[in-house]
Parts: C-alpha cells; structure tokens; sequence
C-alpha cells in the first residue's frame, strides 16, 4: 500500500496538483504541529501519574515539558503511519536508548510500555489508528493508520510544508 502510495504522490506532482504527504516533510515539524493538533482531540490527553513518570529505565527524571504527552501522541502516530502494522512493544523499543550501568558498559534498554500502551489506546479511542488482523481475523498483527489519521497527517504535512521549503530550500525540488 506504501509503495501505491508513493506512486500516487509522484504522479500528482507531477501533473502540477502538489499532493503533500507526511513523507515530504521534516519530522521534527510535522509533530510539533501535530502536537498542537492533537490537543484538541478530547480523547488524547495525559493521565494523572504523567508528570511523575520516567519515560523509560535509561532516565533519571520525567520529562520537564508540559506538554510532553500530546509530543510523543504525535510521534507515536507518524511511527504507525511508516511503520505500520507496529505494536506497543516495537514503539517502546524506538523510544528507548543507552541504560548508565556504572563501571559497565552501556546497554540498549526500551521506553516505557505503559506509555506506549495508553497512548495507543488513546489514538485507537480517537479513531486516528486501527487494528490490523491476520487474513483469518484471530491475529492482530499490530496498529495501523485510520483514514483519518492519514488525512490529520496529510493535512499537518500540507500546512507546514511552506516553512519547510523556507527552512530547507532543497526540498523545493520534490
């Protein structure tokens, strides 16, 4: 579906339509708009024990922003949409890094799956994300992007991609 994708996209630009998908423009844009986006989702907001929480074993401390929650909710989503079908276990290991063992070396530890877990669950409550089954129907292979949310996503990628161009003119060109 991806690769169908990618080949919609590059037929629409080139015959001039300027079809702007979550692919074309930089991460670090897309979710910071779409973190604000995402706050107004009812649904989507951070539970009470959110502002003593350590994201993971390799942290110290929670996170000092305020607004951390809806900041990995968006994350979370633009890993689905280029991952998907991905699972809670998978987005907790992309959130993870080194664990400080002391005198020993370092190790790869996972993000929290509470975390990923809830917000998932969040997103699927909001209908931005679905359940992908096996062809049967008994396995579920993981989370997948909605319509909505790829047209939330498209919409984000659409609104940003003039500052995008601004900040990173050899993106004109695609």
């Amino acid at each position: 579906m991806t690769s169908r994708l990618n080949t919609v996209c590059r037929t629409a630009v080139a015959h001039g339509e300027g079809m702007t998908t979550y692919y074309d423009v930089p991460a670090d844009l897309l979710i910071s708009t779409l973190s604000h986006k995402l706050q107004s989702f009812e649904k989507i907001n951070p539970p009470e024990w959110a502002t003593q929480v350590k994201t993971g074993t390799h942290r110290e401390r929670p996170p000092v922003q305020d607004d951390w929650w809806h900041t990995r909710a968006a994350s979370i989503l633009r890993k689905v949409a280029m991952m998907g079908p991905i699972g809670t276990n998978r987005i907790s290991q992309e959130f993870g890094g080194a664990k400080d063992r002391g005198v020993k070396k370092s190790k790869a530890v996972s993000g929290s799956r509470n975390i990923s877990r809830k917000i998932l669950q969040q997103l699927a409550d909001s209908g931005l994300v679905s359940d992908s089954m096996n062809v049967t129907g008994t396995v579920n292979r993981g989370k997948v992007l909605s319509s909505k949310g790829q047209s939330l996503l498209d919409e984000v990628a659409h609104s940003v991609r003039e500052v995008a161009e601004e900040r990173y003119p050899e993106l004109k060109r695609y």
